[in-house]
């Protein structure tokens, strides 16, 4: 991944120039239309609106958790994660710049009881491939440099975690991905990875994001029971089965307050641009082109197995009820797709 994709300066930016205006100066779609598209994405997504005084930071708080180190007692004592809409569109935007390559980042906020809470986040210049980011000795010196920017502004927050996409394919961690946490979590707690799919927003409309903590070596967890469906590739379900309870999800959801009005509004213009380009649409026809190929890889593979005389066949039929699972959300993504070409085609006037 080159630095002009990886920082999301150019490539967005001059998309911006693209679409917001057409070839007689005039602009594409209206203040209007762009409200009414971030309404209904915050109702989508549940973001509530707290208020301004949710944003201060209370250092009393804060170190009573950290020197009380809670974690250590209880590996699963963070349960939730909220993301302010600032943070969450500045992730979204970011990985948008990676189109399928993976980005990464680095989260700030706070700690409150059992809860992380990110406020911002601010993007790491990497090196990025279809699935992993290589941090380079760069990144981690830009790092050091924001906190330090921080510091000499007043900002109180910490950096409490790291962000990458997942192009695609879903949130989950990969083996590498589990390695990093685990690290992080031993020097730098507290420590929380989320992983964000925005091709899978893009294709479903409502954010694809995930928070994960990772268990202490040797720990064993508790069996929780029958986990939600995951639809994952084929190609990577045995690194997402081999790692899958060497982490726990965070419950997530997500905030905003009137302070971030302002700021909330021109990323959404962004945010919202960069879906309506023809960057975005080729990204979505790729993923569900994709997809339909890897549905038929598991068909095949679930019916090659009924050949074998000592076939467990309730194995068969759970491998042909998650393909009828990975079906309908294809289905509903292909619905989705069109509609969303549909009202491209009517917002730029292309008949």
């Amino acid at each position: 991944m080159t630095s002009e994709v990886s920082n999301g300066s150019k490539s967005p930016v001059k998309m911006e120039v693209d679409l917001a205006t057409g070839s007689d100066g005039s602009t594409c779609g209206s203040n209007s239309d762009n409200a009414a598209a971030l309404t209904v994405w915050e109702q989508a997504n549940d973001v509530e609106e707290l208020g301004d005084e949710f944003l201060k930071f209370n250092a009393e708080v804060h170190h009573s958790i950290i020197n009380a180190h809670p974690w250590t007692k209880d590996p699963h004592y963070f349960k939730s994660i909220k993301i302010s809409a600032v943070a969450l569109l500045k992730m979204l935007i970011h990985a948008q710049s990676g189109h399928e390559k993976e980005i990464m980042g680095m989260l700030v906020g706070k700690v409150a009881h059992e809860t992380i809470i990110v406020m911002d986040t601010f993007p790491l210049m990497v090196e990025g491939t279809e699935v992993r980011v290589n941090p380079q000795e760069q990144a981690y010196e830009f790092i050091v440099q924001q906190v330090e920017s921080m510091e000499r502004v007043g900002r109180r927050e910490k950096v409490l975690g790291w962000y990458h996409s997942h192009p695609g394919y879903g949130c989950w961690l990969s083996g590498i991905d589990v390695s990093t946490q685990s690290s992080n979590q031993r020097y730098q707690e507290p420590f929380v990875a989320v992983v964000v799919d925005h091709i899978r927003t893009l294709s479903f409309g409502k954010v694809h994001v995930g928070a994960f903590r990772t268990y202490p070596e040797g720990y064993k967890p508790p069996d929780e029971g029958p986990q939600e469906y995951q639809s994952i590739p084929m190609e990577k379900i045995e690194d997402f089965g081999v790692h899958c309870k060497s982490y726990y999800s965070l419950e997530v959801s997500f905030f905003k307050s009137s302070l971030e009005k302002n700021l909330i509004n021109m990323l959404w213009y962004k945010y919202w641009l960069n879906s309506l380009s023809a960057d975005a649409a080729s990204a979505q026809e790729r993923h569900l082109n994709k997809l339909t190929t890897d549905l038929a890889k598991k068909v095949e593979n679930a019916a090659s197995s009924v050949d074998r005389a000592s076939y467990d066949h309730s194995a068969l039929q759970e491998k042909l009820a998650q393909c009828a699972k990975d079906a309908a959300k294809l289905s509903y993504k292909q619905i989705n797709a069109m509609i969303g070409s549909l009202i491209k085609d009517d917002i730029f006037k292309v008949y």
